[in-house]
């Protein structure tokens, strides 16, 4: 395949909602024992940043408060979520005075994408020495300390920066294609690659895959069996390959879609929201079948608790189009799987892009059309009965569990199919 040949710059805040809370209180987060956490929550609640100096003496940012070695002293401060969204929208400034919105991907609030390709000639530098100059200009313009990565993809960047551009003294690391062997490929364990957290840590390791390398090397049609076009993308980022580019993010954002998003009323967890997640799919998959649509793309993202703030949304794009209740129920699934880092959940949020209409189904050699026609005419009789009697007259036994909300959420919308 292919190899794209971008200039990217990934920059992170250092350990963003601890230094904020070090701006606000006017003392250094290189020599303070700052903890930001729920302090009413006692020593089982999770630490959501530690000051620099405090991870220099093994504490890690995301644990539990008694997980802390009881010699070390520190001080608790509550998270103040307003003061980071602010802090944020400042550094986002500094980016769009190097680059335009339309080559800034913010990936989360303390973490964006920057295209540089096309701005190297206007600004005479390379893109080491524009990271250098962007990193500089965040600590004078907001007092925060930046780490940057950058590589010829987005893959590539974001991993320099996760794995070496924290113990670089200028905080900077540039990874290219020739370091994928001797650099990328000996990540272990695997959850400290982008991509793949524990959950999907635990799968491949059962496959007999512990390193990146191992991963590089392991069959592609496997992995594509196993988890589908998410197996593929391993492979490739394994290897180094990423083709998706910041643009790709702007056009999904301009593509008609369905979407559906749910605020949740307690807190859920690996245990139990994927049978919120699977309730949603049935919802959009049953819209697209109403209009007669199929989609191209999935997205699917989580938010965590309030009081921890943060989470994830990635998107996919498919080999064929499709209104397939288990195929995009798989892909979610996949993907919780690969970025969840076992914290509390509030909200989840799917999104079927790229819609076309649905004039046919796109057959491979395992397909068997008489199940296809089946499975199409048990959603139609399904559908049918839910337009005419409302939505909570048929109903999964899976509705009746204490963890569901399908049938408040219908009531809620009013018994028929949007």
């Amino acid at each position: 395949m292919e190899k794209i040949m971008h200039n990217i710059i990934c920059i992170d805040l250092k350990s963003f909602f601890a230094s904020c809370e070090c701006l606000r209180l006017g003392v250094d987060p290189f020599a303070y024992p700052l903890v930001v956490a729920n302090p009413y929550q006692g020593q089982g609640a999770i630490t959501l940043a530690v000051t620099p100096f405090l991870k220099e003496q093994g504490v890690p940012s995301r644990g539990r408060l008694f997980e802390i070695d009881k010699k070390i002293k520190y001080q608790i401060i509550e998270p103040h979520m307003n003061l980071y969204t602010e802090k944020s929208k400042e550094v986002i400034n500094v980016y769009l005075d190097y680059v335009s919105a339309d080559d800034l991907h913010i990936y989360s609030i303390d973490e964006c994408f920057l295209d540089v390709t096309h701005y190297l000639k206007l600004y005479n530098k390379t893109d080491y020495e524009l990271a250098l100059d962007i990193l500089a200009k965040i600590k004078e313009k907001t007092g925060l300390t930046a780490t940057a990565g950058i590589g010829p993809n987005m893959l590539l960047a974001k991993v320099a920066m996760d794995i070496e551009a924290k113990h670089m003294p200028d905080c900077i690391s540039k990874w290219t294609y020739d370091d994928v062997v001797n650099k990328l490929w000996n990540i272990t364990p695997l959850s400290k690659m982008w991509g793949i957290g524990k959950r999907m840590e635990k799968n491949l390791n059962a496959m007999g895959i512990y390193s990146i390398k191992d991963l590089a090397l392991y069959d592609s049609g496997k992995l594509k069996d196993k988890f589908g076009i998410m197996g593929k993308e391993l492979w490739l980022h394994a290897n180094g390959i990423d083709n998706s580019v910041i643009a790709d993010f702007k056009a999904i954002k301009k593509e008609q879609s369905y979407s559906h998003s749910q605020v949740l009323f307690k807190d859920y967890d690996e245990n139990n929201i994927l049978l919120i997640v699977d309730e949603m799919v049935g919802v959009i998959c049953a819209r697209l079948r109403k209009n007669h649509k199929q989609c191209t793309g999935v997205g699917f993202g989580i938010g965590y608790s309030k009081n921890i703030g943060g989470g994830f949304y990635h998107s996919v794009k498919l080999e064929n189009p499709t209104d397939s209740e288990k195929e995009i129920k798989d892909i979610c699934h996949i993907i919780f799987a690969r970025f969840y880092e076992y914290m509390p959940i509030r909200k989840v949020s799917i999104s079927c892009h790229g819609i076309i209409p649905k004039v046919g189904v796109q057959l491979n050699l395992f397909d068997k059309v008489d199940t296809l026609v089946k499975n199409d005419n048990i959603n139609d009789a399904i559908d049918f009965i839910k337009a005419k009697y409302g939505k909570n007259s048929l109903l999964k036994a899976s509705a009746l569990l204490e963890d569901s909300t399908a049938i408040e959420r219908n009531k809620k919308v009013g018994g028929h199919n949007a």
